[in-house]
């Protein structure tokens, strides 16, 4: 018999739910709303893409690192950047730490390019909502309870998809999960910040390598307090205007707003004394001023479900393939550890592993993907598949998961891999080889 929290109004029943529209969720939504599916997206703020356009503004993951590039991730991902091209409003460039081609763009032009994409496939959004609460049938999540300025809501779905980031919806409908830091250090958060009036050609002299000493020296002066001394500032698509990822903050629970309102307080603190030390002491920034904060701060790891398949370190060092496979990756493993540098450990040239679709199939719970950094891996094989770009993956081969359970009134863990991964290919997404794969391992 299906339970319905008392006295909590329908606001609308649909054939699939996603909570949270970053890079996984709002590809998760466009891709299940294509397939012909009802979809409502729910978003806590008032515009998609969550971290991608609350905080960073760089695309890593879509291609391999090394000197012969490979480009591992399509489909819903390249109609976005093909409208950030048109707008000029997005470029590649080599990663600061040789971790492959980035592509840096203007974070409030993908706001409305998300918002197009989405609306154009019909998807419903729903913004300023808050998933409070599950609705469940037995052990299986069917629906969910938002919270908003008209107070509680309740949407009904055939499936739920969580890309909450922190597990959320997996959480309340009870699936098992390991908690950042329980076992292992937690990656640490950033507060981003952008500078604007900063001489550019005059900046660029300043090689990354000097500029890691600069930050030293200046430690070591007494003059000034940096965290983090190999953070990064680079170009954006707009004149003059600089995004800087240098702050670090370790200690704080995400999950947890007492804990997360002081890092917020400590973030904007960090913000202050690495502007100071800009303009103070690096060539190009004296004239600069600060102009934008991250929307909120950047957040790397809270809950990882555990899943029907656990993404390791093995895994990824060993660039295993999976029957099963919905994805590529060859981003390294970049673990921001607590402390003044970050772990690097690369996989070989050119190559790059599977995301196997169990990772995102979690235990104890029917009804429910989950798509993003939420999803089922370890500490470290998570520093490696987090990149926004697989999350886009990861959330494009749920909405295509989705919409095939619930236009069959099946269960997502009993979906016909096969028939996703077809579908997948023939939107464009890249499977290499993965049709000459016998099983999984």
């Amino acid at each position: 018999m299906l339970i319905h929290i008392p006295s909590v109004p329908l606001l609308h029943r649909t054939d699939i739910a996603v909570v949270g529209s970053g890079s996984a969720g709002v590809t998760a939504a466009i891709a299940a709303a294509r397939e012909g599916k009802r979809v409502t997206l729910v978003e806590r703020y008032g515009f998609l893409g969550g971290t991608s356009t609350g905080v960073l503004d760089t695309f890593y993951g879509f291609y391999t690192p090394g000197r012969a590039a490979r480009k591992v991730v399509g489909g819903v991902p390249d109609d976005m950047l093909r409208r950030l091209y048109a707008e000029k409003a997005a470029f590649e460039r080599p990663n600061t730490f040789g971790a492959g081609t980035g592509i840096t763009y203007d974070p409030e032009t993908l706001k409305w390019v998300w918002e197009d994409l989405a609306t154009e496939a019909g998807v419903q959004l729903l913004y300023h909502s808050f998933c409070t609460d599950v609705v469940m049938d037995g052990n299986k999540v069917a629906g969910i309870v938002t919270d908003g300025k008209r107070g509680l809501m309740r949407i009904d779905a055939d499936v739920v998809i969580d890309c909450s980031g922190d597990a959320d919806v997996a959480f309340r409908a009870g699936v098992p999960f390991e908690r950042a830091g329980e076992g292992s250090a937690a990656q640490t958060l950033t507060t981003t910040f952008r500078l604007a009036n900063v001489d550019g050609e005059r900046a660029k002299q300043v090689p990354r390598k000097r500029l890691v000493e600069m930050m030293k020296e200046a430690n070591r002066s007494g003059r000034y307090h940096l965290p983090r001394e190999e953070g990064s500032i680079h170009a954006t698509p707009v004149a003059g205007v600089m995004l800087a990822i240098m702050t670090r903050l370790d200690g704080y629970d995400p999950c947890d707003p007492v804990s997360l309102t002081a890092a917020e307080i400590e973030g904007r603190r960090q913000v202050r004394e690495y502007v100071r030390f800009l303009v103070n002491e690096v060539p190009g920034y004296e004239q600069a001023r600060l102009v934008a904060l991250s929307t909120q701060i950047g957040v790397r790891e809270t809950r990882r479900i555990y899943g029907e398949y656990r993404l390791t370190k093995e895994d990824v060092t060993a660039v295993r393939k999976f029957g099963d496979t919905i994805g590529q990756c060859g981003a390294p493993i970049e673990d921001h550890h607590g402390g003044n540098d970050t772990h690097w450990e690369f996989l070989p040239e050119g190559a790059a592993y599977d995301i196997p679709f169990r990772s995102l199939v979690p235990q104890q719970a029917e009804g429910l993907l989950v798509a993003g950094r939420c999803f089922s891996a370890t500490h470290e094989a998570h520093a490696s598949c987090r990149s926004m770009a697989q999350c886009m993956a990861m959330g494009q081969a749920a909405g295509v998961a989705a919409a095939i359970a619930a236009g069959r009134d099946a269960l997502p863990r009993h979906v016909d891999i096969g028939q996703v991964q077809q579908r997948l290919v023939d939107t464009g997404a890249i499977l290499y080889d993965w049709q000459s794969r016998d099983g999984t391992e």
